[in-house]
């Protein structure tokens, strides 16, 4: 078993979460929630929890310290479960005003956009980083191959 199930009530990442199944080595399902916000929402976030004081397109919030390279244990995470038995992996939030105008400025769609930035999202969940350039390559490398398989690339929008 290796599924994610993505919970957003204002959007269907069904598609994404499907794609991740096969790229996560674990032993459950795991889970991550997907909340949208204004520009004054994810700036008053921001300010909060990183101490910047600017709009950003997306924060994530993982819930442990994930290891891209290792394996999650459902028996390692017994606070993290959720009430469908699913270990819960963070939270994203996501400046939809943010995506729709990055869209626009990267010359694809809003869906691209906002799946590349969910993407992003759970790749923080899981443990990856982009603050050197050998963990950001591989960290575009994971997001690429997984909205490759729900045909939301560069080239697809």
């Amino acid at each position: 078993m290796n599924d994610i199930k993505i919970y957003c009530e204002d959007y269907d990442f069904s598609d994404l979460a499907a794609a991740f199944g096969g790229e996560v080595r674990c032993d459950c399902t795991l889970s991550a929630e997907i909340i949208f916000t204004d520009e004054q929402g994810i700036r008053e976030l921001n300010a909060r929890t990183r101490s910047v004081d600017s709009v950003t397109d997306v924060l994530s919030y993982p819930s442990f310290d994930g290891d891209p390279e290792g394996e999650i244990l459902q028996a390692r995470h017994p606070f993290e479960t959720d009430e469908d038995g699913c270990v819960f992996i963070g939270s994203i939030v996501i400046c939809r005003k943010r995506a729709e105008e990055q869209a626009a400025e990267y010359g694809h769609s809003v869906e691209r956009e906002i799946n590349y930035l969910a993407a992003h999202g759970v790749c923080h969940l899981l443990g990856y980083d982009h603050m050197e350039e050998a963990d950001k390559a591989k960290m575009r490398e994971k997001e690429e191959k997984v909205l490759a398989k729900i045909h939301l690339t560069r080239e697809d929008t």
